[in-house]
């Protein structure tokens, strides 16, 4: 969905998806009528909302993160969630999305942005805060846009940038009629300029290469926003930062705010000691929260199952409830994410390379039932998502799942049958066959069976969740993404610009009758499912299992294949070498941009290779890549949009990757802590986030807690 990030990915096309029968016709896309298919949040923001008056001022919050980043500068390809948690704090944001995950202008630093002229160039005309200055007394102008324009948009390949989309676009950026103003003209149209400047770096950062390359890696010596960088110690492993003296807009009420890195699987154990404040969690550790938190004797339901949670000696028991007494004084705030699960399809080779098969794979999946078992448990809204491009809520957003159909088994084995598979082949030995050899393979790369089977509900992430978006033009040397599982980073081979792939938690497998096994020429129908096999990929297993048990009601043999965490994303999906898997990209407010890597395409390079940017399922289309190419230069929001859908529905039925269910968000917080929590689709505030004062009371009402309630 960023790199935040973060943020992503681009888009398949079809001109026409051919089933032996003929032309799969697209249904009439959603949102033809008056009412807007792109309807609201699944989930809102859950932060505790209170009033300025009512926060103390002063305080320091202690925030868990996974790690220290290796660069502050978010234009890099190995700056992750943390890095851009730094600069939503200390940088300037000419947008942020609001709590529907749309951008809207960031009113601290500027008083207005509209597109002024459209003939015969698009201009954009910035309008200034009069009182916006960096922390070094100078106001903020057309000179750092200009630098910023100069370093990113892939001219100089001295920078070593993480991506250039939007920028490429720009002609020239120029003072207007005064200080405050800022004139970028663009040589094409460019319907996502919103995107650009967020955020903005000093002309000091920006202004070389030597500076742009290293000058913002360690530190940030001019900033503008509520907090300044402090200090920031790797051996600590803790950022700083602190009120900002030249901060012309609401002051902030914290004083101070530590980022910390604290592994995933010891969060509980810092929150309960009092040396983190905040600190998202695993579904297990909020159970362990809501439980600590009910009144005593209470006999009220919590999220999921706890019996197993316990320690079963005295002494650890002893220690459970001095952490459980502990654990009282915090809540569990929760939504979803803006990021989604997906099943991908390898269509490079083997079965998959089959439209007809892999339209199979996605007929003989019941989506809701996968949202039901792992969002259900957690008290979230259990719905399907219903586009590869946005969220709902978000402005492109609108089921078009229809171009595709949903579960259906008769039509799953009549799109088998056409494809030539019929009944015969030894499934279930290879299948254990393929398992036996996994689990060596994990033994092999260090993972001992108790850590395989230990179900501690992480997470598996590919990227970071806010990495910064990247277009296939980017600098190529020192260009790692990384492997992230808690808080653990493995670097991997730079793809074009991955914005963040991530793996989901999973639920138990069903039961269930599977069809016979199915074949071609003597050979099964079986497809290698690779899955990581460090601690967190039981949850991931369970997810496999479940979808794999449905693929076998209508004949589909899968093979699970567990291999180490550092050669999973490497070795296997950007590598091409699996049938399926699972994986998540993070949501964007600018899918015409940030798209089209992810669905693009893959073209012949060069050297004889294939350019699959981050098209990890290596299905496209030109019908896809052309509507992309025309929302991204329509500056009419409506068309633009209605291109976005149309995009999207042919993506749905190439059949190359299948969204299941957005990403759970569960954040543990002091309970006194408001304006912060689960922000869902929205970007923080942090000027507004504090403890509330004695005495005082959060806002009440629907918004202030439980908003991830349908």
């Amino acid at each position: 969905m960023s790199q935040h990030g973060v943020g992503p990915r681009a888009v398949s096309r079809s001109v026409a998806f051919l089933l032996t029968a003929g032309v799969l016709a697209v249904p009439a896309l959603a949102g033809c009528g008056s009412e807007d298919p792109a309807g609201k949040p699944l989930a809102g923001q859950d932060i505790q909302p209170a009033a300025r008056d009512r926060i103390t001022d002063g305080g320091t919050l202690r925030w868990a993160v996974d790690s220290v980043p290796d660069t502050l500068n978010t234009f890099q390809s190995d700056a992750d969630a943390t890095t851009t948690r730094v600069a939503q704090a200390v940088l300037p944001s000419m947008f942020r999305m609001n709590a529907e995950g749309r951008p809207e202008r960031n009113p601290a630093y500027l008083e207005s942005a509209k597109v002024v002229e459209t003939e015969p160039k698009q201009v954009v005309l910035y309008k200034l805060d009069q009182q916006a200055v960096w922390s070094d007394g100078r106001e903020i102008g057309a000179a750092d846009f200009a630098a910023q324009w100069r370093a990113l948009s892939g001219k100089d390949t001295a920078y070593w940038t993480a991506r250039n989309a939007g920028y490429d676009r720009i002609q020239k950026i120029e003072r207007g009629d005064n200080a405050l103003e800022v004139r970028v003209t663009f040589s094409r149209p460019y319907a996502d300029w919103r995107s650009l400047f967020s955020p903005l770096y000093p002309k000091d950062v920006m202004g070389t290469p030597d500076s742009f390359n290293d000058g913002a890696r360690k530190k940030l010596k001019v900033t503008a926003g509520p907090f300044l960088v402090k200090k920031l110690s790797r051996k600590d492993e803790e950022i700083t930062l602190t009120r900002n003296p030249r901060w012309w807009g609401r002051p902030a009420k914290l004083s101070e705010i530590v980022l910390r890195t604290v592994p995933r699987d010891k969060r509980a154990k810092e929150l309960a000691a009092g040396t983190v404040d905040l600190a998202e969690i695993a579904p297990s550790e909020a159970r362990r929260i809501t439980v600590a938190a009910r009144p005593r004797g209470s006999s009220s339901p919590v999220m999921g199952s706890e019996a197993d949670q316990k320690p079963r000696t005295p002494k650890a028991a002893a220690k459970y409830a001095r952490q459980q007494q502990a654990l009282r004084g915090f809540e569990v705030r929760k939504s979803l994410e803006p990021a989604f699960t997906q099943l991908a399809l390898n269509g490079a080779e083997g079965p998959l390379a089959d439209e007809r098969v892999r339209r199979a794979v996605a007929r003989a999946l019941d989506r809701k039932e996968l949202a039901k078992a792992v969002l259900k448990p957690l008290g979230l809204p259990a719905v399907p998502v219903g586009s590869h491009l946005a969220l709902s809520g978000q402005a492109a957003y609108a089921d078009n799942s229809g171009a595709l159909g949903g579960q259906d088994t008769k039509e799953a084995q009549a799109l088998l049958a056409d494809a030539g598979w019929v009944r015969g082949g030894p499934i279930k030995e290879q299948k254990k066959k393929g398992e036996k050899a996994a689990g060596a393979e994990g033994k092999k790369a260090g993972k001992s069976s108790e850590a395989e089977s230990r179900d501690d509900d992480g997470e598996y992430i590919v990227g970071s969740d806010d990495k910064d978006k990247q277009d296939g033009k980017a600098h190529r040397e020192k260009d790692p993404n990384h492997l992230a599982q808690d808080g653990k980073q493995y670097k991997q081979p730079h793809q074009g610009g991955a914005p963040g792939a991530y793996a989901p938690m999973g639920t138990a497998a069903p039961a269930g009758r599977e069809a016979a096994p199915l074949a071609k020429n003597g050979k099964p129908l079986t497809l290698r499912f690779v899955l990581p096999s460090g601690p967190g990929s039981q949850t991931l297993r369970t997810v496999a299992d479940r979808i794999a048990r449905m693929l076998e009601r209508v004949g589909i043999g899968t093979e699970i294949s567990k291999v180490s965490d550092e050669s999973y994303f490497k070795d296997h999906i950007a590598s091409g070498q699996y049938d399926l898997a699972l994986y998540s990209w993070p949501a964007s407010a600018f899918p015409a941009t940030d798209a089209r890597p992810v669905y693009a395409k893959p073209v012949p390079a060069a050297d004889g290779s294939l350019n699959v940017e981050q098209n990890y399922t290596r299905v496209g289309t030109d019908q896809v890549d052309q509507l992309f190419d025309q929302a991204v230069a329509t500056l009419d929001e409506g068309e633009s949009r209605s291109l976005i859908r149309k995009a999207d529905s042919r993506i749905w039925a190439a059949a190359g990757s299948i969204p299941l269910f957005q990403r759970p968000q569960l954040v543990a917080a002091r309970k006194n802590l408001v304006n912060i929590g689960a922000f869902g689709l929205g970007t923080p505030v942090y000027e507004d986030m504090g403890f509330l004062k004695k005495g005082a009371k959060p806002a009440s009402g629907p918004s202030a807690k439980g908003s991830a309630t349908p």
